[in-house]
């Protein structure tokens, strides 16, 4: 039987084919522009509220934490068992603690704040904050002029051929030189203990910054260059609209890279030079026989070198998106 002649029988819901209006367990799928008679029953609204953005948040900074946090703890654990052991080789983290309470909760001795500046107290006899500081402000001279001569020196090798030739062999060569290598060269030019770390950090740090800097400006799409021929840029419009937005990300890839390297090289360097910073703290709690100063040492040079990275990183991101 065809729809058109199919037999109506008027039930609750309206008028229905009799064939549906005999199935009493049948339910009838309303437009919503329909009207709801007497005895019909009105599907339920389905709620679109959308999220609260703090809870979208909350939810994404809990995924980012909670593993590593898991993680942290099950290696404590672990550590805690292997080494908590009399005549363990390492100290275990309750035993750290115990004797290294004075380092952990007083890191800013002898380190003072007024409107002239920071101010570290001389002598050696200051908390491990301010060893820190010190380091950092040898690392922020050496590390500025790698980015400023390596950034330059990476645009002149990767715009020209013939200083490509010229250069790239013996950027090659000297960037295989260890760090430590370069210090008795580096004292016996400036005689001195500053100077001559703030020049390891420099030659040390500079190589993945001109490499990196030269590998982003040789991968310019021809296209923009030709637009950049077509609106006749100088030099200096040609670098800012064109060669900087195209090679900021190889750009901050080296200077991510050489920050780690100077954090390294100024390690090292305090360390055999001495005076002042991290690393003649490092040194001189093995000598001293304080192992567990020397394990505190340790985390807050590997937390100030996440920090370091994650700034250069949000740096190279607030660029990238101007």
């Amino acid at each position: 039987m065809s729809t058109s002649s199919a037999k109506l029988v008027e039930t609750g819901a309206g008028l229905l084919p009799e064939g549906v209006a005999a199935n009493p367990g049948a339910q009838i799928i309303r437009h919503p522009a329909m009207p709801v008679t007497e005895g019909a029953t009105a599907m339920p609204a389905i709620s679109t509220k959308p999220r609260p953005v703090w809870l979208g948040r909350l939810n994404a900074v809990v995924a980012a934490i909670l593993p590593t946090t898991l993680l942290l703890v099950l290696l404590l654990a672990f550590w805690e068992i292997t080494c908590g052991t009399e005549g363990a080789a390492l100290p275990s983290p309750s035993r750290i603690w115990s004797e290294s309470r004075a380092v952990i909760l007083h890191p800013w001795k002898g380190v003072s704040f007024d409107l002239s500046g920071l101010h570290i107290q001389g002598g050696g006899d200051v908390g491990i904050a301010g060893h820190i500081l010190t380091s950092l402000g040898r690392v922020a001279y050496g590390y500025g002029l790698s980015a400023i001569f390596g950034i330059a020196l990476g645009v002149l090798i990767g715009q020209s051929k013939t200083a490509y030739r010229a250069l790239d062999p013996l950027f090659q060569v000297l960037r295989t030189v260890p760090p430590l290598a370069w210090l008795p060269i580096s004292l016996a030019i400036f005689q001195q203990a500053g100077p001559s770390a703030i020049f390891l950090i420099f030659i040390t740090a500079i190589w993945p910054v001109i490499l990196n800097t030269a590998t982003g400006v040789q991968n310019i799409p021809p296209t923009y260059r030709n637009v950049a021929k077509v609106l006749a840029l100088n030099p200096f419009e040609y670098f800012v609209k064109i060669m900087l937005p195209a090679t900021v990300p190889y750009m901050f890839t080296g200077l991510r890279i050489g920050v780690g390297m100077s954090w390294l090289a100024i390690v090292a360097a305090e360390m055999v030079q001495g005076g002042t910073g991290i690393g003649f703290f490092i040194w001189d709690s093995y000598n001293s026989s304080l192992l567990t100063d020397t394990i505190v040492a340790l985390i807050w040079i590997g937390m100030t070198g996440f920090a370091l990275d994650r700034l250069v990183a949000f740096v190279g991101r607030r660029i990238s998106r101007a």
